[in-house]
C-alpha cells in the first residue's frame, strides 16, 4: 500500500429510516451509505456535502463525525490503497431527486455505473444489509446507538 483513500458517508435517519444506497461500479453490485471519495484540497464537510449534491441533488447539513474505522482496510478495487471511512450525521435540507426503489439492487438495468436509493427501516438493517467491512463494523455502533435511542 503506497496511499491513503479517504472516503466520507452521511448517515441520514428520517421517521426511522435509513437512506442507503445500491450501486453497480466497476462490475459490482454494492450497498453503502451516500457519499465517496474526498478530492485533494478539499476539507470533510465539503466533499460529504458535493458527494450528496452530485448523487442526490440534495444539499445537506452535516452533523457531527459517528464514526472513523480503526482498523487496516485494503481497497476491494485498488490493493495500494488503505482506506479510511469517515461517517458523519446529515441531515436533509430538502427532497432528494435521485432514483429510489423499495427492494435492494432493483437497478433500471443490469449496465455498469448505476445508482439507486431506498429507505429502510433502521430495526432492520444489520451487518449484511452492506457490502464493505468498514460499513458491517460502523453499523455494529449505529445499531447499539439506535437502541440506547430508541430507533431514534
Amino acid at each position: 500500500m503506497n496511499r491513503f483513500n479517504l472516503r466520507v458517508y452521511g448517515i441520514c435517519v428520517v421517521d426511522g429510516k435509513l437512506l442507503l444506497t445500491d450501486e453497480i461500479r466497476f462490475g459490482m453490485k454494492m450497498t453503502k451509505l451516500p457519499g465517496g471519495g474526498l478530492q485533494f484540497g478539499e476539507g470533510l464537510e465539503e466533499a460529504l456535502k458535493r458527494e450528496w449534491r452530485e448523487e442526490l441533488d440534495e444539499d445537506v447539513e452535516v452533523g457531527e463525525i459517528f464514526y472513523v474505522n480503526p482498523f487496516l482496510q485494503t481497497s476491494f478495487f485498488n490493493s495500494k490503497d488503505e482506506v479510511i471511512g469517515l461517517y458523519f450525521f446529515v441531515r436533509l435540507l430538502g427532497e432528494p431527486m435521485g432514483i429510489f426503489t423499495e427492494y435492494p439492487m432493483d437497478f433500471p438495468s443490469e449496465e455498469d455505473d448505476q445508482q439507486v436509493f431506498r429507505w429502510v427501516p433502521l430495526a432492520s438493517i444489520n451487518e449484511d444489509s452492506f457490502t464493505f467491512p468498514i460499513d458491517k463494523a460502523m453499523v455494529k455502533k449505529l445499531n447499539q446507538l439506535s437502541l440506547k435511542a430508541g430507533n431514534m
